[in-house]
């Protein structure tokens, strides 16, 4: 009987020691957690297609966050996560385009369009003008 009284305080004493030990991962993880989490807000799933990584339920984003949280347990930072990603998968993976040579007509058409028609409505207002 002492045994077994024994065996049972060394078995409360040892999930008392794990509850404790994890709960202090999962404190310490918060910020691993923000870090995932404002990562996967700035992907898209693929399946879903207009969800983000973070919002969708999909099997590929559960894969897509455990690649995101083994990155930030490796001490990556979101730029190399996302270039691995981009890599992996495409550009459509993320919601902004990157900034380089071969979307730089997507960043500068707005303000080629917007310039154009400012121009064209200058002209025609001074030629209307005119006559």
């Amino acid at each position: 009987m002492k045994l077994c009284q024994l065996l049972n305080r060394i078995a409360f004493a040892f999930l008392y020691l794990n509850i404790l030990f994890f709960s202090t991962l999962v404190l310490g993880n918060n910020t691993i957690n923000e870090e995932l989490k404002e990562i996967a807000k700035k992907l898209r799933c693929m399946t879903c297609q207009n969800q983000t990584i973070y919002d969708s339920d999909a099997d590929f984003s559960k894969d897509i966050k455990k690649i995101i949280l083994q990155k930030l347990l490796k001490n990556q930072n979101e730029k190399e996560i996302i270039d691995f990603l981009v890599n992996r998968y495409g550009e459509y993976i993320v919601f902004e385009p990157q900034m380089n040579n071969r979307n730089i007509f997507l960043w500068l058409f707005p303000f080629i369009v917007c310039s154009l028609s400012f121009a064209y409505l200058y002209f025609r207002i001074k030629k209307n003008q005119s006559n």
